[in-house]
């Protein structure tokens, strides 16, 4: 990123042609370019009805709405201004073009907007990170976790928890500057202890979810596995509704893994199709996708095990702890009446065992209905307050920091190592919001924004 004394621009609504058009413009001549464009700045935060022309050539461009938002009350704290313009492509460009040609103005970067906004504490690092989530949602579920990061779901709380620390910290440090002095009450470190010990146990708590929190936002991982031409393909494609995989009869058609990106009631899942496994091959490239597979369900939340209903040995799925596995029996449409009983009794004792026909669609209402419902009670309507893998290793390292200056005290050892403890507690809550040593991390997160925003 560039200085912040240049005044940027950009589109910052969605790619044209379009009804509506928004270009923003924010810096110290964000309103002499309001000025040059529509030859006036109207009441603050109030639309008004202006002719757009280009100041070098005086040629007219478009009828818009033109709206100021002096700094620091603007989205990004800094002087705003915003022409909302018919949404052609060539009128943006002829705005673009004019707002370039003015001295001082430059394009703004991506993330540069939301940046300006960080810098100038119009939002903290995990609104910011929030901000980044809600534009990328792709579900509702993960919308209404990105909405409630960027109300200050997390830095709030962050905020409360650095304070705490803080306060602790103060007790401490009042032991060690003025131990004999008659007015400084004892017992400062209880005190302090009695601070940092709930406060640990709190933030231990919010990071019990921050699995849940993390996957909601890369979506649920349910793989299917099982045997060679068990129907894992023609699975897939059935719940996604389109051929993203090849189906053939012959096995071992399937090879390396397919993955599709789902919407189920508002819950993201990433379905995974993986290779057939067996329990020998001679086959390298085979050997692999039965390496993937395996890798694949180990790291699942869900591995749905397909096995062909017709088959008398269909191998068992190899147990992973802590993953939830399901049986599907599959091409029910082939068995003949008479076989039922013995093929229901052979499942009988599976608790989520799925008979469906995958070619047919047969039960695959009811076992979209179940990942559903797995969903919903993986996720919880509670929300979870750790979201990214950035924010768990800090919280991380505030619970190990805490855990140190209640067992340095257990041990009786000096005052200055723990406050050393909870020193560096606070900082990492004040990382963890951006208020400190942030710099190393700044363009990594805001790389991933687009243009305008």
């Amino acid at each position: 990123m560039t200085t912040t004394n240049d005044t940027i621009f950009a589109l910052s609504s969605g790619r044209p042609p379009a009804a509506i058009a928004v270009v923003r413009v924010s810096g110290p001549r964000a309103r002499a370019a309001l000025e040059a464009l529509t030859g006036r700045v109207p009441q603050p935060r109030q639309a008004a009805l202006a002719n757009v022309r280009d100041a070098a050539t005086g040629e007219a461009i478009d009828q818009a709405l033109a709206l100021w938002f002096p700094g620091p009350r603007s989205e990004t704290g800094e002087d705003v201004a915003e022409l909302q313009l018919h949404g052609g492509r060539a009128v943006i460009a002829a705005v673009l073009a004019a707002l370039g040609r003015i001295p001082g103005l430059r394009m703004a970067e991506p993330g540069e907007f939301t940046r300006r906004a960080f810098e100038h504490g119009q939002l903290d690092l995990t609104q910011v990170e929030a901000l980044a989530d809600l534009v990328g949602a792709d579900t509702e579920a993960q919308r209404r976790q990105a909405f409630q990061q960027m109300r200050g779901l997390l830095g709030d709380r962050a905020e409360d928890w650095r304070t705490r620390a803080i306060e602790a910290l103060a007790l401490v440090e009042a032991a060690i500057d003025f131990p004999d002095e008659g007015d400084v009450p004892k017992g400062l470190i209880a005190r302090a202890l009695a601070i940092a010990q709930p406060l640990a146990d709190e933030i231990g708590a919010a990071l019990t979810g921050a699995a849940r929190g993390e996957r909601l936002r890369e979506g649920l991982l349910v793989v299917i596995a099982g045997p060679p031409n068990a129907g894992k393909s023609t699975l897939l494609n059935r719940i996604a509704k389109r051929e993203a995989a090849i189906v053939s009869p012959t096995a071992g058609t399937t090879r390396d893994v397919i993955e599709v990106h789902l919407d189920l009631n508002g819950y993201p899942v990433n379905l995974i199709d993986t290779a057939g496994i067996r329990e020998s091959s001679d086959d390298p490239v085979e050997h692999e996708g039965m390496k993937r597979a395996r890798e694949q369900a180990a790291r699942a939340n869900l591995v749905l095990w397909v096995v062909d209903a017709a088959s008398a040995d269909a191998p068992r799925p190899p147990q992973v702890p802590g993953v939830s596995q399901w049986t599907i029996i599959n091409k029910m449409d082939l068995v003949r009446p008479q076989e039922l009983p013995r093929l229901e009794w052979r499942f009988k004792t599976k608790a989520d065992a799925h008979f469906i026909s995958a070619s047919t669609g047969a039960g695959l209402d009811a076992l979209i209905d179940a990942v559903v419902e797995f969903a919903e009670r993986y996720f919880t309507l509670e929300p979870a307050l750790v979201t990214r893998e950035r924010q768990r290793w800090v919280l991380s390292e505030v619970v190990q920091s805490l855990a140190e200056a209640n067992a340095l005290a257990g041990q009786g050892r000096g005052e200055e190592l723990i406050a050393e403890q909870l020193r560096l507690a606070a900082s990492a809550l004040g990382r963890l919001t951006g208020r400190i040593d942030v710099e190393d991390i700044l363009d990594a997160i805001f790389r991933d924004f687009c243009i305008g925003k």
